[in-house]
């Protein structure tokens, strides 16, 4: 089976090609492929299948083989792929996703991607709270962490810190991550605020760890910064692996623009050295 490594900021996926085939037994596979130094490595898996509606499917497990229902970086990683090989014309793509219908679109060397309107009702995120949750007092460790949430198609918990440089990320992270309050558990980012157009943010991705960056965690913290009156509605997200630049207009609907690329292609064989 031929696989594509492709990534996007430092958020690195392996893409299976699967039109046409069957599709049992991947969250498994995710795991074989994305585990570093045994598989692949990659954070995530992307797997291009036939779609119900729409031009193509997009199905995404992470690295522990969990599937989620939307990655912002991958669907630009995925979008790149079906264009450099040709297999749509179109400068604007529907991709169906378990998060609704995504529409990519090209933009020089960039991907524009309209990820939809976020959701900000507690219990359509999902969390255990209803109405907004705008700098939520969350018990951890009996403590008060302030969180604010967004659905961008997946769940995120926002927490707002003065130095994300020195935050401790790999702590805090899964502990919100598996906390009680959210249902399906979360991804997690943590943001600095440097003004009005610009924030810093590292993430905490539900089933992946720390990751160089996460198009829909850019996306919610960008809602997240507006909702509580630190940003404006367009800004440039700092990530460890580059820049994403987030608009939430004003009819709701919020842009992600940012780069994606291929780094190399093989093929995946069992230890008997079949193909898989």
């Amino acid at each position: 089976m031929t696989f594509v490594k492709m990534q996007a900021l430092g958020n690195d996926f392996v893409l299976l090609d699967r039109r046409g085939q069957e599709t049992g037994g991947l969250g498994e596979l995710a795991r074989r492929l994305c585990r570093r130094r045994f598989g692949v490595g990659a954070d995530q898996m992307l797997v291009l299948v036939d779609p119900g509606r729409g031009d193509f499917g997009m199905r995404i497990f992470n690295a522990d083989g969990s599937e989620v229902e939307m990655c912002g970086n991958g669907i630009r990683c995925l979008a790149r792929y079906i264009w450099d090989r040709g297999l749509s014309a179109k400068s604007v793509l529907e991709i169906e996703t378990p998060a609704g219908i995504i529409r990519p679109e090209r933009t020089g060397d960039l991907v524009r991607v309209d990820m939809g309107q976020p959701v900000l009702e507690g219990r359509d995120i999902p969390v255990a709270h209803d109405g907004r949750v705008v700098d939520y007092p969350l018990s951890l460790d009996g403590r008060s962490l302030p969180i604010t949430c967004v659905s961008m198609g997946n769940p995120h918990a926002v927490v707002f810190v003065q130095d994300v440089a020195a935050y401790p990320v790999n702590t805090v992270g899964p502990r919100v991550e598996n906390h009680p309050f959210f249902p399906g558990r979360t991804n997690v980012e943590f943001v600095e605020v440097v003004n009005s157009e610009e924030i810093r943010m590292r993430v905490w991705e539900r089933g992946a760890g720390e990751t160089m960056a996460c198009g829909t965690g850019a996306s919610a913290s960008a809602v997240a910064s507006a909702l509580r009156g630190l940003t404006g509605r367009k800004v440039t997200v700092h990530l460890a692996g580059g820049d994403l630049l987030i608009e939430w207009h004003a009819e709701g609907r919020v842009f992600m623009t940012g780069p994606a690329e291929e780094v190399f292609q093989g093929d995946i064989t069992d230890e008997g050295g079949r193909d898989v």
